[in-house]
C-alpha cells in the first residue's frame, strides 16, 4: 500500500504549478484547460490503424493528466511569465529555454529514478501567456506527436523541443 502512494505521489503535479493555476484559473482573461486521467485512458481503448497510432494510444494511456492556462490578448504576459518562473523556481529541472525578441520559452521536469512525471512548458511575451502541465509517466521523446494529436492552443511549442532534439 506504501508503493502504491509513493508512486502515486510522483505521478502528481507539483504543488508549485498547482497553486499558480488556482490563482488564476478563475480569471476570465485566461483560458482554462483541464484533461483527467479518466480521458487518456479512454485513449488506452481505441485501437490504432497503423504503428504509429499505437505506439501515441500507448503514450496517452500513461498519461495522468493536462493543466494549461493560456492567454492570447493581454497586455502583460512577460508579467504573468516571470511571475510563474518565481513560483516555481526549485521544483523543476531545466531542459531547455528559447528566448528571442518576442517571447520566452522554457521547458522544465520533473525527474526521480530516471522516469520524468511532469513537464513543464511556460511562455510569456508582451500579448500572450501559456502555462501548461502534462504528468504521469512522460516519454519526451514520444511526447512532439501529442502536440499534432491534442490539438490545444499552445501545444504547438512542444515541437520546438522535437526540433531541439534533433539538433
Amino acid at each position: 500500500m506504501l508503493f502504491t502512494l509513493v508512486s502515486n505521489s510522483l505521478l502528481a503535479q507539483s504543488p508549485a504549478f498547482v497553486k499558480f493555476y488556482d490563482k488564476y484559473a478563475a480569471n476570465t482573461s485566461f483560458t482554462q484547460v483541464s484533461v483527467t486521467s479518466k480521458m487518456f485512458s479512454l485513449f488506452t481503448e481505441m485501437e490504432g490503424t497503423d504503428e504509429e497510432e499505437k505506439q501515441l494510444m500507448e503514450v496517452m494511456g500513461k498519461l495522468k493528466g493536462l493543466k494549461v492556462l493560456a492567454a492570447d490578448s493581454i497586455s502583460n504576459g512577460k508579467k504573468y511569465f516571470t511571475e510563474a518562473a518565481g513560483a516555481i523556481k526549485g521544483t523543476y529541472e531545466e531542459l531547455m529555454t528559447v528566448k528571442n525578441a518576442s517571447e520566452d520559452i522554457q521547458f522544465m521536469i520533473i525527474e526521480s529514478g530516471g522516469k520524468i512525471s511532469e513537464l513543464l512548458m511556460l511562455v510569456g511575451s508582451d500579448s500572450k501567456f501559456f502555462i501548461m502541465s502534462l504528468y504521469g509517466e512522460i516519454d519526451l521523446k514520444q511526447i512532439s506527436k501529442l502536440s499534432g494529436a491534442m490539438r490545444i492552443q499552445g501545444m504547438e511549442y512542444l515541437n520546438k523541443m522535437d526540433d531541439q532534439n534533433k539538433n
